[in-house]
């Protein structure tokens, strides 16, 4: 009568409970982890995408306001685009 007592006291996890939470746990972060490196090549690729379409909408709007086709580098020059939006529009050429 004494040992259950102590089993009732004693209510917890076993040890082979943890194990299969922590094996479930380590499966799922195996399956998420790739997947989340594929989204951000994605959002990447899309990003630098973005870039170029912005580049190209403010050569657009320097000749139209000043009927000249301008250099990417008269447009960071004139604050038409910033030197972010520049170097990435670089390198993506």
């Amino acid at each position: 009568m004494n040992t259950q007592k102590q089993r009732i006291k004693y209510k917890g996890f076993t040890l082979l409970e943890m194990l299969v939470v922590l094996l479930i746990i380590s499966v799922l972060i195996l399956l998420f982890v790739p997947n989340l490196s594929k989204h951000k090549e994605g959002v990447d690729k899309k990003g630098n995408e973005a870039i170029v379409k912005i580049v190209e909408t403010q050569i657009d709007l320097y000749t139209m306001e000043k009927n000249q086709s301008p250099t990417v580098e008269q447009l960071l020059k004139e604050e038409y685009i910033t030197q972010e939006q520049y170097d990435k529009y670089q390198a993506s050429k």
